[in-house]
């Protein structure tokens, strides 16, 4: 039995679910929208281990039964009730009554990452794994030793330091955020640099611009899926709103780069990631961060590689989640429609394992 924790809405659960059905795979949904009171979770810490249940309208599920959880975390940053007055219109009294809400729905939260945390099984991904996104400068660091380049990095709040790493960097400069709040990474122009007074407010990430080509590697367990991606902007992810072509393909990546992405996904205590490298025009590998929670939608429905069959198999595997790893360890080492399920066209996998 798997477990699949999130939101209808979200994209990336739904294609899990559907993938999940189309391999004939059971599995549990919990909604976490609704939870507590469609869905309600009890368990408890014994000698022995963790036991419980997880339950919903139609049935109950022991956790002992598990082989796999996949969860993506919710930020409850709204009422739970739609149409709900907001806290200003109600006053002190509705302002008090919303940090209350606040409260209980951290409550919610906390309960389901503490209980991934212990389950015995595979989890994709541990809540205490997936907070390294939380400083993108630590990743770069950690990656460094799995050898790794890393651009010229600046955290400030101050206008000078940031004009003078502009000058040094040869006034090729991108920035963006420092934690794992998703920003669009914008490069340090004429406009950007007379808003650089503004940085007292908010401390900021500027990095030396590296050219060369992007390669999004999914980390799923042992296994590699390399995507290269093409496009004029500066950040791919937003190409079309920025006015930009993108296109993305399958691709391969040198034994040592595989083995690497496998090492650094360990050491983050990962057992899925999505790696952003760089590859300069002379072969050397970039990395910018690794994502504990990756969108692979976008990648797997570009290019056809079976990411969520893949970690669709190592969740019924049932395999223990790694831990967080030594930062010495070097070790080497056709997508359903989310609405159909059925598998488009595209190219066959190609799959790079650790030795």
């Amino acid at each position: 039995m798997i477990l699949v924790c999130g939101l209808l809405a979200d994209a990336v659960a739904e294609l899990m679910c559907a993938r999940l059905e189309d391999m004939g795979l059971d599995y549990f949904f919990l909604d976490e929208r609704r939870y507590p009171g469609a869905f309600d979770v009890s368990w408890e810490i014994r000698p022995a281990g963790v036991t419980g249940w997880v339950a919903g309208p139609d049935r109950r599920v022991a956790l002992d039964d598990l082989t796999g959880v996949y969860i993506r975390y919710v930020e409850y940053r709204e009422s739970l009730e739609p149409g709900a007055p907001s806290a200003e219109a109600q006053g002190a009294a509705g302002r008090r009554e919303e940090r209350t809400q606040q409260m209980v729905r951290a409550e919610f939260q906390a309960s389901l990452m503490q209980l991934v945390d212990l389950l015995p099984c595979v989890v994709v991904n541990r809540a205490r794994a997936s907070i390294s996104n939380d400083s993108k400068l630590w990743q770069g660091f950690l990656a460094g030793r799995f050898g790794f380049h890393t651009p010229r990095t600046l955290a400030t709040t101050d206008p000078e330091a940031a004009r003078a790493f502009y000058e040094a960097c040869g006034r090729r400069v991108i920035f963006k955020s420092l934690s794992s709040v998703r920003s669009i990474v914008r490069p340090l122009d004429e406009e950007s640099l007379s808003r650089l007074d503004l940085l007292p407010n908010c401390p900021t990430q500027f990095q030396e611009r590296v050219e060369g080509v992007d390669v999004r590697v999914h980390v799923v367990g042992e296994d590699v899926y390399p995507t290269r991606i093409v496009s004029e902007a500066t950040d791919y992810r937003y190409a079309r709103r920025q006015g930009a072509e993108i296109a993305m393909e399958a691709t391969e990546i040198p034994d040592d780069i595989a083995a690497a992405c496998v090492g650094l996904s360990r050491a983050l205590g990962l057992t899925v990631a999505g790696i952003d490298l760089l590859r300069t025009p002379d072969g050397r590998f970039y990395c910018f961060e690794a994502n504990p929670s990756p969108g692979f939608i976008f990648y797997e429905r570009a290019t056809g590689q079976p990411i969520s069959e893949a970690i669709a198999r190592l969740l019924h595997r049932g395999a223990t989640s790694p831990r967080a790893a030594r930062v010495t360890d070097r070790r080497s080492r056709p997508s359903p429609d989310a609405r159909t399920g059925r598998r488009p066209g595209g190219p066959r996998r190609k799959r790079r394992k650790a030795s």
